[in-house]
């Protein structure tokens, strides 16, 4: 059975390709199209598709539109009504029901009577409960709207979803933390991670009043009505680089209520369904401090957070569903590769196009262990692209952890608020040593851990403010290039965590293919990029075009 899976309703727009119950590839339209987040989460965008990246997922297994079983779109409209607070959204209902031929007209030869239509928080669902590698397991799924609701939990069995309980609009997590993140001075439905990261500044002065007004309601469901924020702190204009205590205050006081409303939804998902297992979507299932507060204090042995969890999982998740119920109980997702990616001999043809030096290192770990040792930066492109918003190794900006200096130094590559932390990764076998408190493994970046004190002054750029790290952990199972990289690091300096964020500069999408990785090497104060297997240093990129010549062997 071949599915694709599209999400283009809200914002994220994706394309996802599961194949005889294996995912073959997804990849997000913003990666194509270079516009962040694909497009803004208004009506009038609702019509827009994820072209580009449909495209590719078909080209990728060889398939042609008429060749699909079935397409599998992210949000029923049958189940929607408009929004009474947004005068335009009917607009949005209409293009939903008309998605069926607007898909045929991007696909040609698509019929039309393919295209299936998947709840919206069901994609969510499936993304995790179906993805993971835990066959049964209970799910739980939270975000800013679907089609009438705001939440889902449930439980799989034998690729089968029962539905607990779900909670209706208005009330919504996932919007009250939205207008939270608006009232910041930060871009709604993109930015919320800025206001996890505010939190940290802060203190929850203002969480006695925040119990009152959001919580939980024992039955599944929730309370959490809009609010005025005014009322706890002034709005902060956007664009501003300072902000006050009283901002830090409020951020920190959401952010502990919003952990808090999470931990008591788990814990009565998992009084229903007794599993071991906990997996998450949805876009709150991003905020890395509250799934940690999950995996310390609810009663589930393990959580699985989908490494997409926004909506462009969506795109799978709807195609893994899809193909469920049509009797294929899909394969879990084997890692969050699952986008583009060029042959080696691609690669040096790219380099030769742009007359860019480069050279083949029989130790490419070693040396770029040296440039990284000397306080260099480096880009890393190697494989597939991520699925999702965390770069994890494949599309990365790498530095030394060992120096304090160099998270403002990153943060300034990027163009990025000074608060910001930057996240460390680190081999699997030592993670527990240096950081504790968390999941082992954690490969896809979604839980926060206790730094060690032994080891907060050795790896100061990775601490962040409140003791804590964003951790990944890296093996050589899944990333080869990365893991043999970290070891030569630590073979060198007894260190073996490297400084990891997105290889790309603020308002950018994540950098995705060899045009755009020499785009941010050019434009950006970077030492080092590596292209798969080949190495090109900034000193003899400039030397060469200030007529010097070219290595390529």
């Amino acid at each position: 059975m071949r599915v694709l899976g599209v999400n283009a309703i809200f914002h994220d727009p994706a394309a996802a390709l599961v194949v005889d119950g294996q995912v073959v590839a997804a990849a997000e339209e913003e990666r194509f199209s270079r516009r962040k987040h694909g497009k803004r989460p208004v009506p009038f965008s609702a019509w827009e598709l994820p072209e580009l990246s449909m495209r590719w997922c078909l080209e990728t297994a060889g398939l042609r539109p008429q060749d699909l079983d079935a397409v599998a779109y992210s949000f029923d409209p049958a189940l929607a009504k408009p929004v009474d607070s947004d005068p335009w959204d009917h607009l949005r209902l209409d293009y939903a029901r008309r998605a069926p031929s607007f898909l045929a007209t991007a696909l040609p030869g698509l019929d039309p009577a393919q295209v299936q239509f998947v709840p919206h928080h069901v994609a969510h669902a499936a993304s995790a409960g179906l993805a993971a590698p835990h066959p049964r397991n209970s799910v739980l799924v939270l975000d800013g709207r679907g089609e009438s609701t705001s939440h889902l939990a449930g439980t799989y069995r034998d690729g089968a979803l029962q539905v607990l309980a779900a909670q209706q609009l208005p009330h919504s997590l996932g919007l009250l933390y939205e207008s939270l993140t608006e009232h910041l001075g930060f871009l709604r439905s993109s930015d919320e991670f800025k206001v996890m990261a505010l939190a940290s500044h802060g203190t929850p002065r203002h969480l006695e009043e925040l119990r009152e007004l959001v919580h939980a309601t024992g039955n599944g469901g929730f309370v959490a009505p809009e609010l005025d924020w005014h009322r706890w702190a002034p709005p902060r204009r956007g664009g501003e680089e300072s902000w006050a205590a009283r901002h830090a205050d409020l951020a920190a006081s959401v952010q502990q209520r919003l952990e808090e409303v999470l931990v008591d939804l788990a814990t009565w998902v998992h009084a229903q369904t007794g599993d071991q297992v906990l997996t998450m979507a949805g876009g709150t299932a991003l905020n890395c401090v509250a799934n940690s507060r999950i995996w310390r204090e609810s009663p589930f042995e393990q959580v699985w957070v989908q490494p997409a969890a926004g909506d462009a999982g969506t795109a799978l998740g709807a195609a893994l569903q899809t193909s469920a119920d049509g009797g294929q109980v899909p394969a879990p997702m084997p890692s969050a590769a699952l986008g583009r990616g060029w042959s080696d001999a691609d690669l040096a043809a790219w380099l030769r196009r742009a007359q860019v030096p480069f050279t083949t290192p029989d130790d490419l770990a070693g040396e770029v262990a040296d440039v990284l040792v000397a306080d260099g930066v480096v880009a890393w492109f190697d494989g597939r692209s991520e699925y999702g918003p965390r770069a994890l190794g494949q599309r990365s900006l790498l530095a030394n952890p060992m120096h304090a200096a160099n998270l403002e130094r990153l943060n300034d590559v990027k163009g990025r608020e000074q608060f910001r932390p930057v996240a460390p990764m680190v081999l699997t076998e030592r993670a527990a040593e240096i950081f504790g408190n968390g999941p082992v493994p954690s490969p896809y970046m979604l839980f926060v851990h206790d730094v060690s004190p032994l080891w907060r002054d050795r790896v100061p750029a990775v601490v962040h403010v409140d003791g804590t790290a964003r951790i990944q952990t890296v093996d050589s199972s899944t990333n080869a290039g990365i893991a043999a990289l970290l070891r030569a690091f630590a073979a060198r300096t007894g260190v073996p965590v490297l400084v990891n964020t997105s290889l790309n500069t603020a308002g950018r999408p994540m950098v995705d293919d060899p045009r755009d990785a020499l785009e941010v090497f050019g434009s950006a104060p970077v030492d080092v990029l590596v292209l798969g297997p080949h190495l090109v240093r900034r000193a003899a990129t400039f030397r060469s075009h200030s007529g010097g010549g070219r290595a390529d062997e």
